[in-house]
């Protein structure tokens, strides 16, 4: 059987890529599991040096990579090229853990006796990639588990997955062990397979919400260990301090990146009333005024949704919260293009209760609300199911301290909008995940510990 990959930008199939059947992804288990023993026992350095090698590779390959993934996302070359550099970076950061794996000594309540707590590795890793951000969220997670002494097998989206093939080659050139990294795309059939064979230890998934509760029904058959990035719904908060024409060109910019479609992207924006018809009148010109287009015509504007069912979900949310009583600021206009575009869209006079509030777009919408004090803001922005990013614009030291303290999201952004560094650590709050990526933190994720009881 065969996948069909379409470019998003036309709305036409350009590529298809082998589905694997359920023996193939059981084969592939099976090699990483027969790989693992022998990749675990190199010195951790050995493995960081290998690596090294990996994300040589990746810079070599990045055109190619850069290539395809620009014409299954719609993204621009260069975007999608920096991805591929980015996922470089990540993998020689990554590599300079080699030496920073460590343990513990632990005092013994007996006398000629200590206590030794191992990090050691879990076995075999199934690493679930979402579609937009492929190659990095690919990277994210094969990199260190394969540190830390893993090995992986990977399935990428169905709607990206060309360049994740692109991905492999260079892999394969690094000249890593046989079954230490197995890229397949396949069915959600199939991938219930992959992720219920007994040599699998742990699931690691970025997704949606139902996607993650799929994967706790998974784990729950070996009892594997999950880790999961979900959903997001970032709220910003506008305090009266902040320079209002520097944050209605970060909204913008931020809310329009790759058309809205990140899990930390900008959702909705409470502005202190004192404050709130000036942001709004500066979103207005700014969401009116951003293009939308093929990105490979013009690198310069945004570009579309994955898929045409997501196209179709963002607008009817539009209509139902315009029906619900928002105003229509900018867009909100289903256009008559091949490619699944939506553009830039702007709902002033928004309610806490709405949908457009309560749940994810995934999209370039965004969604306006007023507040009187610090505290109501404060409370607004926790009201919710989602605790992944939040992001404040005011230069009170006091309601920064504040918000650090008492905001219910794994990161917080000051002055800023996200962008998870990769020394950091990305974890969320609620139903936005379990566990975590990135920084040793993320690394660390991917190990077990061993308690060694040694008498001497």
């Amino acid at each position: 059987m065969k996948i069909g990959v379409t470019n998003p930008a036309t709305g036409k199939v350009f590529a298809e890529v082998p589905a694997a059947s359920p023996d193939e992804a059981t084969a592939a288990v099976e090699r990483a599991a027969k790989a693992q023993k022998s990749w675990a026992a190199l010195p951790a350095i050995q493995r960081g040096d290998a690596l090294r090698r990996v994300a040589d590779c990746l810079e070599r390959h990045a055109d190619a990579i850069g290539k395809a993934l620009a014409l299954e996302s719609g993204k621009s070359f260069d975007d999608a090229r920096g991805e591929v550099i980015y996922g470089a970076e990540l993998t020689r950061y990554h590599a300079e853990w080699a030496r920073r794996i460590d343990g513990e000594i632990i005092e013994s309540d007996n006398p000629g006796e200590a206590l030794l707590l191992k990090r050691v590795p879990i076995g075999v890793v199934a690493c679930l990639i979402p579609f937009n951000f492929p190659i990095y969220t690919l990277i994210r997670k094969v990199i260190p588990a394969l540190i830390t002494g893993n090995t992986v097998v990977v399935r990428p989206s169905n709607t990206t997955p060309t360049s994740a093939y692109e991905v492999a080659k260079a892999i394969a050139e690094a000249g890593l062990p046989e079954g230490v990294v197995n890229i397949l795309t396949m069915s959600h059939e199939v991938a219930r397979t992959l992720c219920t064979h007994p040599a699998v230890g742990m699931i690691t998934l970025t997704g949606s919400v139902t996607a993650g509760q799929a994967v706790l029904d998974y784990c729950k058959t070996n009892i594997a260990k999950a880790s999961l990035e979900l959903g997001g719904k970032t709220p910003v908060i506008v305090e009266p301090d902040a320079d209002l024409d520097l944050v209605a060109a970060r909204i913008v910019a931020a809310k329009t990146n790759h058309c809205g479609q990140l899990c930390t992207a900008v959702e909705r924006v409470y502005a202190h009333a004192s404050i709130h018809d000036a942001l709004l009148a500066k979103l207005r010109v700014g969401f009116a005024a951003r293009a939308f287009g093929d990105r490979s015509v013009n690198p310069d504007h945004m570009g579309p949704l994955a898929t045409k069912s997501a196209q179709k979900n963002t607008h009817a949310m539009v209509e139902r919260a315009v029906a619900e009583g928002a105003k229509l600021e900018a867009g909100g206009v289903l256009p008559a293009t091949e490619g699944f575009f939506y553009p830039p869209t702007l709902l002033s006079g928004c309610r806490q209760d709405m949908e457009i509030v309560r749940e994810e777009v995934f999209g370039p919408v965004l969604a306006l609300l007023r507040y009187e004090t610090f505290d109501e803001a404060l409370a607004l922005a926790n009201d919710h199911q989602y605790g992944l990013s939040s992001v404040l614009f005011t230069e009170n030291y006091r309601n920064i301290m504040r918000a650090s303290d008492c905001i219910e999201s794994g990161e917080l952004y000051v002055n800023r909008f996200p962008g998870d560094p990769y020394q950091g650590y990305h974890a969320g709050w609620k139903k936005s995940g379990l566990g975590g990526d990135d920084g040793k933190h993320g690394m660390l994720e991917f190990t077990q510990t061993r308690l060694v009881i040694l008498k001497h």
